[in-house]
């Protein structure tokens, strides 16, 4: 980098490029929203057969290629803006020391040497002669007391400034030198293969080129608004609502995990940061898992132990499985379940099913998936789904249909708009015997429960304040009576499915108006018995009552179903009463008869 090159920078030039990325980034994302939620919906909804089908399946791959243009198009922007920040720092410390210099009596050359005038230093018997003198950057201290005992020498009090405002010189150009030489890899990395072809392989590489781009463009990301540390869903929406539409692009671009991990973020920016997210973990984990040998197809034999003969892995199998076993397992669950979210989105329009926004989303651990039907931001009714023990993203898809269902029944009452979210965005307990008589899974999962349904307040973009329902099922009730006692639940009604018990041991106690709070127990289902008879299996040491019991308070909602699992089973009574509650028809409601009255009587 030489001075002239520098001089000659103009920022306004790249910012301009970037703003057309932008643009081009834009336009993808419009069209990937027209195919998926107006094309392909469509066609789901009035159309069968082979041709329907094969239309989706071309559908789906363009859909694709819009949202990975969108995504490149979108670290292109935000690296060329990253590159001008850096070059523009480094231009005005040029321009600061050329003007410093010039302003002393100095002359900058071409060559970034500074010339100095013939001068004496006070009680000097003669004047020294001017000269020329050439900076060097990044000084040790060494090299700078060295300096500094020159000058001290040097008769010519200019020679001193001149040598400071040439190391400031060399300073800037070897600063823009570093950005050029740290920003033009990870600008030539952005391309695409030449195919139209979207591949696991295209969005690890998509991944890789997130964290290129935000490793560059670290100082430019540090100088703009950061979000509030530790803040409320009120003060994130402040955040993101003050930034320009270009610090909002460099933030999504860079951190889409972060973004879309915010309470009070409006809905489709979470979920456009969050299907970042995902395909980028989808095709890292697919394509980590095709490196991973298969396991062997002989993973059993027999083997007789004593007068009987065992079933056992064989050593080929448990050689594989030491080594690469977990890892696979852990792969293939995570996948699995980026799967069943993506199959959601690919049911959009499917028997009048709305758009899908993935409201949160993480690969690691247990996993986390947030996933709303219909836009909670503009919904009349918003339903958010809690579900309880072995949760993961592994088997997200059951709870994921689970609000289906529910969306389906309450959008029949035409009685406005709803929304409903399954949240898995806890840790919930993995195991029904070792892990769930303990409370702390509810208890840790609570406070952030509560942000979410704040933040449906802060991300809320009409002017009417929706009818909000919490669901919760088995241990996932649990999680719900916790965040009303540690906090304020922010809901209008609570309805509990097959509760062992919710820490309080009155309705009333559940932050909802009185007559709010439903319950179901359907017949076969044994937690709530686990419970009722065991303290709920639970350490939680304070007021216990089990919601199926009279004396909690709760509507004892009638079903049909039977068992711990199917109280969403569609054409059921179970689910119906829920999707009534949750579309604000409770009074429709069809309740359990009391335990003295006789059975069918009110």
């Amino acid at each position: 980098m030489d001075l002239e090159t520098l001089r000659a920078f103009k920022q306004a030039e790249y910012e301009e490029a970037a703003d057309g990325y932008r643009a081009v980034g834009d336009m993808a994302g419009a069209a990937m929203d027209t195919v998926e939620n107006q094309v392909s919906s469509g066609i789901r909804a009035r159309l069968t057969g082979k041709a329907a089908e094969a239309a989706l399946g071309e559908l789906k791959e363009l859909a694709k290629n819009f949202h990975y243009a969108q995504t490149e198009c979108d670290l292109v922007s935000t690296a060329l803006n990253g590159f001008a920040f850096d070059m523009a720092v480094a231009k005005r410390n040029l321009d600061a020391a050329t003007a410093d210099a010039e302003a002393n009596g100095c002359t900058v050359n071409p060559n970034g040497s500074v010339t100095f005038p013939a001068g004496a230093k006070p009680g000097a018997d003669k004047v020294a002669e001017g000269g020329t003198v050439t900076g060097s950057a990044g000084g040790t201290d060494t090299s700078d007391a060295i300096e500094r005992q020159a000058i001290n020498i040097h008769p010519n009090p200019y020679y001193g400034r001149a040598l400071g405002y040439a190391n400031r010189i060399a300073d800037a150009l070897k600063e823009a030198a570093d950005a050029d030489a740290k920003w033009a890899p990870k600008l030539r990395a952005l391309k695409a293969d030449d195919d139209l072809k979207v591949s696991d392989k295209d969005w690890a590489d998509a991944q890789s080129d997130t964290s290129g781009v935000r490793e560059a463009g670290e100082s430019y990301l540090n100088s703009l608004p950061q979000p509030p540390k530790d803040g409320s869903p009120k003060d994130n929406s402040a955040w993101w609502k003050g930034l320009t539409p270009e610090q909002q692009e460099a933030w999504l671009a860079m951190r889409p995990d972060r973004v879309g991990a915010l309470d009070g973020l409006p809905s489709p920016i979470r979920d456009e940061a969050n299907r970042v997210v995902l395909a980028e973990k989808q095709g890292a984990y697919r394509t980590e898992l095709d490196s991973i040998p298969k396991p062997p197809a002989n993973e059993w034999t027999w083997i007789t132990a004593g007068m009987y003969p065992a079933k056992v892995h064989t050593d080929e199998w448990m050689e594989w499985d030491k080594k690469y076993g977990d890892r696979y397992r852990e792969l293939e669950g995570a996948l699995k379940g980026m799967d069943s979210i993506q199959a959601r989105f690919d049911r959009t329009g499917e028997r009048g099913l709305p758009e899908a926004y993935l409201l949160g989303f993480s690969a690691e651990g247990n996993g986390r998936a947030i996933v709303a039907n219909g836009n909670p931001d503009t919904a009349d009714h918003q339903a958010v789904y809690v579900p309880g023990t072995t949760s993961n993203l592994s088997g997200i898809n059951g709870d994921i249909e689970r609000m289906q269902n529910v969306w389906r029944v309450a959008d029949a009452q035409h009685n406005g708009s709803v929304s409903t979210i399954t949240w898995l965005g806890y840790d919930a307990p993995q195991d029904i015997v070792k892990d769930s008589p303990f409370s702390h899974y509810a208890d840790d999962g609570a406070p952030a429960y509560n942000r979410f349904m704040d933040g449906l307040d802060a991300s809320r973009s009409v002017d009417t304040d929706p009818h909000r329902t919490a669901i919760g099922h088995s241990y996932g009730t649990t999680l719900i009576g916790s965040a009303a006692r540690q906090g304020d639940l922010h809901a209008d009604d609570v309805i509990l499915a097959g509760s062992p018990g919710v820490q309080v041991p009155k309705a009333e106690q559940l932050d909802v108006p009185k007559g709010h709070v439903w319950n179901e127990e359907a017949d076969g289902d044994p937690v709530p018995d686990i419970g009722r008879f065991g303290h709920g299996g639970l350490d939680w040491d304070g007021p216990f009552q089990i919601p199926s019991d009279p004396t909690f308070g709760a509507n004892q909602m009638a079903t049909d179903t039977e068992g711990h699992s199917d109280y969403w089973k569609e054409g059921t009574e179970s689910l119906k009463n829920q999707g009534l509650v949750v579309a604000g028809s409770g009074d429709n409601v069809k309740l359990k008869p009391p335990p003295n009255l006789t059975p069918g009587v009110r």
